[in-house]
């Protein structure tokens, strides 16, 4: 009986260890992402936050009967070894009501990274300014967990970070794809990040395809208009452009900066 055991117990490490030999591991390919924005919670909190401006719950009730809960949109990611590129699709349709101005609503940013040297070009558009920021990646002081969730057919650990002092961030990521990107300017996990909700600013980025493919150089070339400022440069910028904006300004300065 316990040669059985020993049989059975070899074959079942015999499999493991051929699915491992056999596992491939992308360094190539395009992930397609989905932001989406819960609107009701943004402006519930910001009328929370502004109990003086009466006209905000009139706006609210209008937009409730006109928009759905969720504002989603679409965007790509570009990788190839240490280089990504994310790209914003531009939506079929615009929103023009008020609260369709909200930075958090929007994806306003072109990011080239790359994950070795950990420094990034970033073209962000701020309403009628385009920004181009050369600088390192954000250093962002994840915390692993033991959590497991299938995203886009990969299995991804979770990880969670505390960001910009208050932003908390949780975040998905693959070691199948062994390369430390992400959406937007999250990056700095040991595998591609395919999943990042923040729970308290009511925003989640998570993939809906991946394809392993080659990716040629000029799919992953970094943009290259826009007024040249570093991260602390653009800070330095908003803020004085933001300074009469009262409470609104510390909330727009995040969404920007993020």
């Amino acid at each position: 009986m316990k040669l059985k055991q020993y049989i059975l117990a070899f074959l079942i490490l015999l499999t493991h260890f051929v699915f491992a030999q056999n596992k491939r591991f992308s360094t190539q390919g395009l992930i397609t992402f989905e932001k989406k924005v819960n609107m009701h919670a943004l402006i519930k909190e910001m009328i929370r936050k502004n109990p003086k401006d009466s006209y905000l719950p009139m706006f609210f009730e209008e937009y409730q009967k006109k928009q759905s809960q969720f504002n989603v949109l679409k965007s790509t990611l570009a990788f190839s070894n240490n280089q990504t590129l994310f790209t914003p699709i531009e939506p079929e349709t615009n929103t023009n009501d008020f609260f369709g101005g909200f930075g958090a609503a929007q994806q306003n940013n072109v990011i080239a990274t790359n994950t070795i040297a950990q420094t990034s070009i970033a073209q962000k558009k701020v309403y009628e300014e385009t920004y181009l920021v050369k600088d390192s990646t954000r250093k962002i002081n994840w915390k692993i967990t033991n959590e497991i969730r299938n995203i886009a057919g990969y299995d991804c650990r979770r990880a969670n970070a505390l960001i910009m002092d208050s932003i908390y961030v949780v975040a998905f990521y693959t070691d199948e794809i062994p390369v430390s990107g992400g959406p937007e300017s999250f990056t700095g996990l040991p595998g591609m990040i395919l999943g990042v909700a923040l729970p308290y600013e009511h925003i989640t980025w998570f993939a809906t395809s991946v394809v392993d493919q080659p990716m040629a150089d000029n799919k992953l070339k970094a943009p290259t208009k826009g007024k040249p400022l570093t991260n602390a440069g653009l800070s330095k910028t908003l803020k004085e452009a933001l300074k009469n904006w009262g409470d609104y300004a510390q909330q727009a300065l995040k969404e920007f900066m993020l």
